[in-house]
């Protein structure tokens, strides 16, 4: 299932994207919400497939992905986004509770990784090192 959270303002073109894909429903509140409140705007997919197509249909600025999905597993789906020209430059940062091999992690060609649980300031700042800078965020008044 695909969710879109915090919808695009017209007048902040600078806000950044992340796409989520866990099927962990506390996991999926816990970093929306994190992310929604630093300005992020935000996608969601509960399995590998539609975490797929919303990366390829919205490429975000980022993806956080987790490793056992239903469908297919999150490293398949890193290769496979890593292997195509439209989504290989999106940075993608495997956030697991799983201890996996650094040799299967090198191959998947995510940029960053991540054990659950962690510290939402790391969590942040990987972010923000991946992306480049924090996102502009218009303020109404």
């Amino acid at each position: 299932m695909a969710i879109k959270q915090g919808d695009r303002n017209k007048d902040s073109i600078d806000q950044r994207c992340v796409l989520i894909v866990d099927d962990e429903p506390l996991n999926l509140k816990l970093f929306t919400l994190t992310l929604i409140k630093q300005g992020y705007r935000v996608l969601q997919a509960t399995d590998g497939y539609h975490g797929f197509v919303l990366a390829h249909d919205d490429l975000p600025d980022l993806i956080i992905m987790d490793v056992q999905l239903p469908k297919i597993s999150g490293l398949e789906i890193t290769r496979t986004l890593k292997d195509s020209a439209h989504t290989q430059n999106i940075p993608i940062v495997i956030a697991t509770a799983f201890l996996i091999d650094e040799e299967k992690l090198r191959e998947s060609g995510c940029d960053g990784y991540m054990t659950k649980p962690f510290a939402m300031k790391d969590f942040i700042g990987l972010i923000e090192a991946l992306i480049g800078r924090k996102p502009q965020v218009a303020v109404t008044g």
